[in-house]
Order: C-alpha cells, then structure tokens, then sequence
C-alpha cells in the first residue's frame, strides 16, 4: 500500500518556474561575434543533446530576449558548457545590460562562434532549425567541432541555485 500523492496545485507561472526548478540542468554561453567584431551572447539552462547522427544539440530561448536576435542569423554560434568556478560569468550573461563579456576570457572561430575559455564543454554550431514553442524558440543546432574537459565539473542550477556537483574534495554548492 502506498500513501496518497500530494496534492497537485493549480497551474500559474510562479508554480512552473518551481516546478520546472525541481529538474537540475547545466548552464551554458550561446555565443558570437556580433557585426562590430565583439561578442554577443547570453546564457541558457535549457541545453540538451539531440542525436549523434547528424550531431545536434539544442537550446530554448525566450521571445523576449533581446540578444537572441543580434545571434540567430550568425554563420557559427559557440555552446560552452560552463564550468562550477563560472557561477559569476553565468551571471554576467545572463544580465540584461553592461558589457556581458567583461572580464571574461574567450576564443572566437574563424567562422565567429564565440567559446568561453575554461568551460567543461564547448561546441562550434549552426542553426540547424527554430520551432517556436510557446513562449520560446528551440534552437537545434548542428555541431561542426567541439572539445571537452571532464577534469573541469560543470555548474549546475538548480531551485533557482547554482551548484557544483558533489566530490569528496568539492562542496555541493557554490556562492549565489
């Protein structure tokens, strides 16, 4: 015999955002050369792979982003999955002003992609396809080259926290 399930609550925004917290994901940089030759990007916890054959990825992104426009058309699109020392990057990323690159260090491809240096996975990509989704676009992406580090633990969000994932010699948690 099991007990009865806790009672569901009604469906609102606040109740989604906590719901949809419960889920811990990586953080990651979508990012270019803008057309001035200086980065644009922002950041995004919605990241997934897709398929190996052919290798695809994908990000969500809201309509109300402001940078998801100055990026969609680029050639290449970097993907860094960023790394538990990046919580302040991821910040600054995600911030709606000022010089999101500030301070941070990065490699541009030849082809513009944008990559952080220091993440525990980057990815040079195209725009493979948008569906639009509600109130977000998905982003497929194709990936043309990538590396990985996986001496570098990634950092992970979860219930609107960042954390680090657990190691005998590392915390669990980073400063928020």
């Amino acid at each position: 015999m099991t007990a009865a399930p806790p009672e569901l609550r009604p469906l609102g925004q606040r109740e989604l955002r906590r719901a949809f917290g419960a889920f811990p994901t990586g953080v990651t940089a979508l990012a270019a050369l803008g057309d001035d030759g200086t980065p644009v990007g922002l950041a995004a916890s919605s990241f997934t792979s897709v398929s190996l054959d052919p290798p695809l990825v994908s990000v969500c992104v809201a309509h109300t982003s402001t940078t998801w426009p100055l990026l969609r058309d680029r050639a290449r699109l970097g993907v860094s999955v960023l790394g538990a020392h990046q919580a302040e990057a991821c910040r600054r990323l995600a911030a709606r002003g000022g010089n999101r690159f500030a301070g941070l260090d990065w490699t541009a491809t030849t082809d513009g992609a944008v990559l952080i240096d220091g993440a525990s996975a980057r990815f040079d990509c195209s725009v493979e396809r948008l569906v639009r989704a509600g109130d977000h676009d998905i982003v497929l992406l194709r990936v043309h080259e990538l590396d990985a580090d996986h001496a570098i633990a990634p950092l992970v969000f979860h219930a609107s926290r960042f954390h680090r994932l657990a190691t005998p010699d590392n915390p669990t948690e980073t400063p928020t």
